[in-house]
């Protein structure tokens, strides 16, 4: 049952400031009134995902909705390319997210690329781009991140969050590097958890905050807060809320040991179980912006006015109570309302439709091609048997977008049979069933094993050994972090299941190029 939370006038300036620095979702596929109403009375952002897009059209109508009530809004998504895909979450990404790019390891395309996703999202009004992601991915086991960080090495991380930002920006729509001081090195999905890296500053120093520094010389106009906890710097409170990290270590000046940071610094997600479950979402709320951040998002999960009221009158009440600082609020507002002012100025100059051809380029460049020794290969030419191994999808990707080559070999080859397996028919007792399964499908076929992140999960590997073992002529395609070693008749690593990566991949398996991208 919902619940009505009395509304209060927002005509006052402290009112008109708690609804600035909120950044909610809603949903629907045009702008609700409760939204049209907050933006009216100084509702600073909007958050669109995936459930608010059906095409180009119909979401440039959305945002010029939202633009008559605050010509300043900035309408924000989650649009990183690769596997995070709010445009394109049901068809899949024309880009190659990080790791594809990483891997290439050239700046100047992930520049490229960045600047033609960016003219994407400007071209349908949308001026602030939660990405990317700049975490160095330490640790294989990473739930979490994965294939969405440019790799594992500090160093290439910065130069291409730095190339990134850049691209992105040069067209008018504002980067946010995330998420600070790095999701790397945690084997927790802080949607879920409240993940700890046990690290001492040093370490952190050294490999987390490389890719942010440069992000903030590249000058990333946003940094997203990490719900993690580093007890080297707060054994108290997560990144998110703490003073310690937001302004003591990102905002201080470089000579008292900070990065110097002087933009927007955003929350991740307040309602994600690392703080909804610890404070809740009112309490984080208020703790974050004392901390310094300047902006709350919400809306992946609490997309309705109830939620925004609630947010609203928690920080009302917090700056009331002598919690907050009115003037640390002030100072919060006018950061939103400066970054707004600079998207609009900045999206008049932003001309010219996106280039989509260079995701597929990019695509193509990031495969890594391994064949078996003494066993030459032979292109798929008939109808072939796919299984498509999948994990437990990772929340920030969502279930809902499609990923693998399966459909892709299909409409090359009309009656190609496709299964996709998952943890529950590679359980105790199940395994030898399943690959009888599989061997009696793919009998007289070309057998297809398409996997994700083989070496996080033991039953997906397993089952690999087994089917190569009866089947080693079978082509294995990769499509999470390459860790573990290449398999298989061919082995193709795609670095990302992006819908660019399968069909490079594609291209590969049947020596033929793609018809259109």
């Amino acid at each position: 049952m919902s619940i009505l939370i009395p509304s209060v006038p927002d005509s006052d300036q402290l009112h008109r400031d708690a609804l600035t620095v909120l950044q909610p979702g809603f949903e629907g596929t045009a702008a609700p009134e409760w939204v049209l109403r907050k933006l009216a009375a100084g509702l600073g952002s909007v958050a669109l995902f995936g459930r608010n897009v059906t095409d180009p059209a119909q979401l440039a109508a959305l945002t010029a909705a939202l633009r008559q009530e605050n010509p300043d809004v900035l309408v924000a998504i989650d649009e990183e390319g690769g596997d995070v895909t709010r445009l394109e979450a049901g068809s899949g990404s024309s880009w190659p997210g990080n790791l594809a790019l990483g891997a290439i390891d050239d700046p100047a395309l992930t520049r490229d690329v960045a600047r033609e996703l960016g003219r994407a999202l400007a071209e349908c009004g949308i001026n602030y781009n939660w990405a990317p992601s700049a975490d160095v991915n330490s640790n294989p086991g990473n739930p979490v991140i994965g294939v969405r960080s440019f790799g594992a090495d500090p160093e290439l991380c910065a130069r291409h969050t730095a190339a990134w930002v850049e691209g992105l920006q040069s067209v008018g729509v504002a980067a946010c590097a995330k998420h600070f001081p790095g999701h790397g090195d945690t084997a927790v999905d802080s949607h879920l958890g409240l993940p700890v890296v046990d690290v001492d500053v040093d370490l952190l120093r050294s490999r987390d905050l490389v890719p942010f520094r440069a992000a903030i010389a590249a000058g990333a106009k946003a940094v997203m807060s990490a719900h993690i906890m580093i007890p080297a710097l707060d054994p108290v409170h997560p990144a998110t809320l703490s003073r310690a990290v937001l302004t003591g270590l990102l905002r201080a000046r470089a000579a008292d040991g900070g990065l110097g940071y002087d933009g927007l610094i955003v929350t991740d997600g307040i309602e994600m179980g690392a703080i909804a479950d610890t404070y809740g979402i009112a309490e984080g709320t208020v703790l974050a912006l004392a901390a310094g951040a300047d902006a709350i998002c919400v809306g992946g999960g609490l997309a309705d006015e109830e939620t925004v009221l609630r947010l609203r009158d928690s920080i009302v009440e917090a700056v009331r109570a002598g919690r907050l600082p009115e003037e640390r609020l002030a100072d919060a507002a006018a950061r939103v309302r400066s970054l707004g002012s600079w998207a609009r100025i900045s999206a008049q100059g932003a001309t010219g439709e996106p280039d989509l051809s260079i995701g597929l380029r990019a695509a193509r460049r990031a495969l890594r091609v391994t064949a078996a020794p003494g066993r030459p290969f032979a292109p798929v030419t008939d109808r072939p048997y796919v299984a498509s191994f999948s994990p437990q999808a990772n929340i920030a990707v969502g279930d809902e977008t499609p990923w693998g080559v399966a459909g892709m070999l299909a409409a090359r080859f009309p009656g190609t049979r496709a299964e996709s397996i998952g943890p529950q028919a590679a359980g105790e007792g199940q395994l030898d069933a399943l690959v009888a399964r599989v061997l009696a499908g793919a009998e007289g076929r070309r057998l297809v094993l398409v996997v994700r992140d083989t070496h996080r999960h033991d039953w997906m590997a397993a089952a690999l050994r087994l089917l190569l073992t009866a089947r080693p002529d079978a082509v294995v395609v990769e499509m999470g972090v390459p860790q573990a070693e290449p398999v298989g008749a061919l082995h193709i690593a795609t670095h990302g299941a992006a819908r660019v990566c399968g069909l490079a991949a594609v291209e590969v398996l049947t020596g033929q190029p793609s018809v259109h991208c």
